[in-house]
């Protein structure tokens, strides 16, 4: 009865059905304690404590994970992986130092493992470093990770884990430009190889964002359209306003200014529909932008009106005071100088 049960705990788990999953495995706990099995016992609370973890119970999941350890002289064939999950529960809890020397001490046990268990601990210690607020840390260890993960034949979770090294290397300033642009290129170039088209565009989205970062703006705007492509397949209308806010972003940063107007005015538009002001505000500054560059100063002004009042609607003082010295510009060019005057003071 306890087989049966553990097994229907597993396959709950697996189906994403974790309350099935921890009445499985409580059911079988409490039936190990009438065995003479000590072993049993400890392997109920395993998989009741790891359960209990993975549903974001870290608490109540490490109360049953001590419990399972091994006594002295016991076999710990699969110490790696209950140190590996004390170390998540740890890390749930956000006591971070606690998490990295469980995931230490899972990693010195998972050598023989499968890459993907090492690589796997590897990750969840970079996320314990950014915890701490260790981003060039963090960096190498996925940086670990995504290696591992190549090695054994494994695209996604390597464009994943190379996704986050960039992201932390950027955050932690350690790394030079060209560092970061080769892990960028590493990840776009295995993008093409993973079937899933919604995380392909995530992947193409984040590697825009970290391109715009290190001012690669020709690449930064081909991998916003990648991902925007992929929107189609897999709906998500708050990611292509962004994608097409960004796509505008890159091509004013290219001086592409024509280009630029049809991705701000779609993203403007969209923005409305989703009710985000904020970002509408942006957008409208962004296409005021470029009309002022290329000398439709009418326009330029209509739109940072436009700009102004989304960012009075949604409280953004910065968006304001820009707004304001871009109209200041606008009506300078367009030979009205007091109005111009009087927007400079409105931005002071």
């Amino acid at each position: 009865e306890i087989e049966g049960l553990t097994r229907a705990g597993r396959r709950a788990l697996a189906l994403g059905d974790a309350r099935e999953a921890v009445g499985c495995f409580r059911k079988a706990l409490l039936l190990s304690g009438g065995t003479a099995s000590p072993r049993l016992r400890r392997v109920c609370a395993f998989n009741l404590g790891a359960a209990y973890v993975e549903t974001g119970k870290p608490k109540k999941g490490l109360e049953f994970l001590l419990q399972s350890q091994p006594s002295e002289g016991e076999s710990g064939e699969h110490l790696g992986d209950l140190y590996f999950n004390i170390g998540a529960a740890h890390e749930g809890l956000r006591d971070f130092p606690k998490a990295l020397e469980y995931f230490g001490k899972a990693a010195s046990h998972d050598r023989a493992a499968q890459a993907g268990s090492r690589a796997g601990t590897r990750v969840q210690m970079g996320c314990c470093y950014l915890g701490m607020r260790e981003p060039a840390r963090a960096a190498r260890c996925f940086l670990d990770a995504a290696q591992t993960y190549a090695a054994a034949a494994s695209p996604e979770a390597a464009a994943v884990a190379l996704s986050r090294a960039s992201g932390s290397m950027l955050q932690s300033r350690r790394f030079r430009a060209a560092e970061i642009a080769g892990v960028l290129a590493q990840c776009r170039s295995l993008c093409e190889s993973i079937p899933d088209p919604a995380l392909r565009g995530k992947l193409y989205h984040d590697i825009g964002v970290g391109y715009s970062q290190i001012r690669i703006f020709s690449l930064a705007a081909e991998s916003f359209e990648q991902a925007l492509a992929l929107c189609g397949a897999e709906p998500d209308r708050r990611r292509e306003a962004a994608l097409l806010q960004n796509l505008g972003a890159a091509h004013n940063a290219l001086h592409s200014f024509g280009t630029a107007l049809g991705w701000h005015r779609r993203a403007a538009a969209l923005h409305s529909a989703l009710g985000n002001r904020r970002a509408q505000g942006q957008c409208f500054g962004n296409l005021a932008y470029a009309c002022s560059r290329l000398g439709n100063h009418e326009a330029a002004a209509e739109n940072y009106l436009h700009a102004l009042q989304a960012f009075r609607d949604s409280g953004d003082v910065q968006g304001q005071w820009q707004a304001c010295e871009g109209l200041g510009a606008a009506c300078f060019h367009l030979g009205d100088p007091q109005k111009a005057i009087g927007h400079y003071k409105e931005a002071l």
